[in-house]
């Protein structure tokens, strides 16, 4: 161990810039609406109706989320004729909210691991 109570090599502390993205991104997942979304996203690529009936919201309000997901860079959009097919375009976001979600919960005795959605 270091003077500082860190053991030899450990990583130290990220930068200010590193935390402040990290809790953006946080942020931006502590909506369960949104939330959803990035799990069934993870599941597949999907159009906003799909995802209006999978997660249960309005359509605006699901398109609403989905346009703050991209504008960050979490999901990314791709036209296939006059549709609009939404896909995750951060896997280590998914990764992080699969592990998440999935151990809360096992905890809980609930479905929710990687083979099922949320609310299912």
């Amino acid at each position: 161990m270091s003077a500082g109570g860190v053991a030899m090599g450990e990583v130290g502390d990220p930068p200010a810039d590193v935390l402040a993205e990290a809790a953006a991104a946080f942020g931006l997942l502590s909506s369960p609406p949104r939330l959803h979304i990035v799990w069934a996203l993870a599941q597949g690529e999907c159009d906003v109706t799909g995802l209006a009936e999978r997660v249960g919201g309005a359509l605006p309000a699901v398109s609403q989320h989905l346009a703050k997901l991209k504008l960050a860079g979490l999901v990314r959009s791709r036209r296939e004729g006059r549709r609009v097919v939404y896909l995750i375009d951060d896997q280590d976001i998914v990764a992080t909210v699969q592990v998440l979600v999935g151990r809360l919960a096992e905890r809980a005795g609930r479905p929710g691991g990687q083979a099922h959605g949320l609310g299912a």
